[in-house]
């Protein structure tokens, strides 16, 4: 047993669970940290698919409740039927971009310095939104209509450039159409849950051959410690954004975007 390996896979691990939630972009430091590990080849992406189910599942186990009851009730309550609904809206703008230009996203823009680009571009934004005097009176994702879903289902589009982060488009995006912060964080959760099944499962379809049978130390290290740290990652920003703004990852992400430059260039 590769013991380097598996320690390659630990790390990969805790940085997809830690991050794939938090406004910092997980894809962006998947590929920086894969680059330093020297953890980057063809075998290493399909990891790095792998994993981020991992930790789309810990959203599904910690929503388990409101999922079952969703699927339970969707063709009796209209509760559930406007949920589904919306989520079906705001997935649709990214799936469909990503379909159409996914090869040449992956083709261009995974590198290091795409990533630390966005990811200081992505910290400026952040800074401009937490200046804005928002409203949020959308206070459950209940009370979501079906234009904020369509408008955060393009701000999710925005994130299919590696370094922008898929949750935080999704959670400023819905601050910026009227949601509060805990609504945006939640529904930026939920609607993780089609994106990244529709995009893991397009992944592995494309590289499932890839996949073989000693390397299953390696992924099931992988996959356990990211449903770990994502469970983790969700409770913390549930908690945080209770009382705190985003302005620690706008700082953090332009600082990072800097030493990524610095080190790359």
């Amino acid at each position: 047993m590769d013991l380097i390996l598996l320690f390659k896979a630990l790390i990969q691990g805790l940085v997809e669970g830690a991050t794939e939630f938090l406004p910092i972009s997980s894809t962006g430091h998947l590929i920086i940290v894969g680059d330093l590990l020297n953890f980057n080849d063809d075998k290493a992406k399909v990891f790095d698919i792998v994993i981020q189910l991992a930790a789309i599942l810990a959203v599904c186990w910690e929503y388990r409740r409101k999922l079952v009851n969703t699927a339970l009730h969707i063709t009796s309550q209209t509760k559930a039927q406007n949920f589904s609904l919306n989520l079906l809206i705001a997935f649709l703008p990214a799936a469909l971009i990503g379909l159409v230009f996914h090869g040449k996203i992956k083709e261009f823009l995974f590198t290091p310095i795409t990533v630390a680009i966005a990811l200081i571009l992505g910290g400026l934004a952040i800074l401009l939104i937490e200046k804005m005097p928002l409203k949020g009176k959308t206070v459950s994702i209940d009370d979501m209509t079906r234009k904020q879903a369509w408008q955060i289902g393009f701000a999710q589009a925005v994130a299919l450039i590696p370094g922008v982060s898929r949750s935080g488009a999704t959670i400023l995006g819905g601050m910026l159409f009227g949601l509060n912060r805990h609504t945006a964080t939640e529904f930026s959760f939920f609607l993780a849950i089609p994106i990244m099944f529709a995009a893991t499962g397009y992944d592995l379809l494309k590289n499932w051959q890839l996949l073989s049978i000693d390397d299953l130390g390696m992924f099931a290290v992988g996959f356990i410690t990211a449903f770990t740290s994502a469970l983790i990652a969700i409770k913390f920003l549930l908690r945080f954004v209770a009382s705190h703004d985003f302005k620690i990852f706008a700082w953090y992400r332009i600082a990072l975007g800097l030493i990524v430059i610095w080190y790359f260039k």
